[in-house]
């Protein structure tokens, strides 16, 4: 399927993009070979693999939930630069 620059045209006019008549060439030229490339994909036999999501089988990958104990305050707060004795101290963002 051959992409012309009619076709081009009026994919920068839905996209409100303004093109110049080189760039609409271009365009033309590569929007062409990428379907070009399409078809041939679609030619190929793929009725015995398997649909796959992932190239290779994924589990779970998340670690369990165990509960642990937290920082103590002072180290959570040591490295901070403004804090009261418990909280950070951020610059008021709200009006």
């Amino acid at each position: 399927m051959k992409i012309t620059s009619e076709d081009v045209k009026h994919i920068a006019r839905l996209s409100r993009l303004s093109l110049s008549d080189k760039e609409i060439d271009i365009f033309s030229g590569q929007l062409s070979s990428i379907i070009e490339y399409v078809e041939q994909l679609n030619s190929l036999d793929t009725s015995n693999i398997e649909p796959t999501s992932h190239v290779i089988p994924l589990n779970n990958v998340m670690r369990d939930d165990i509960p642990a104990a937290s920082l103590p305050v002072e180290d959570a707060l040591k490295n901070a630069p403004d804090s009261t004795e418990k909280f950070y101290r951020v610059p008021k963002i709200i009006e």
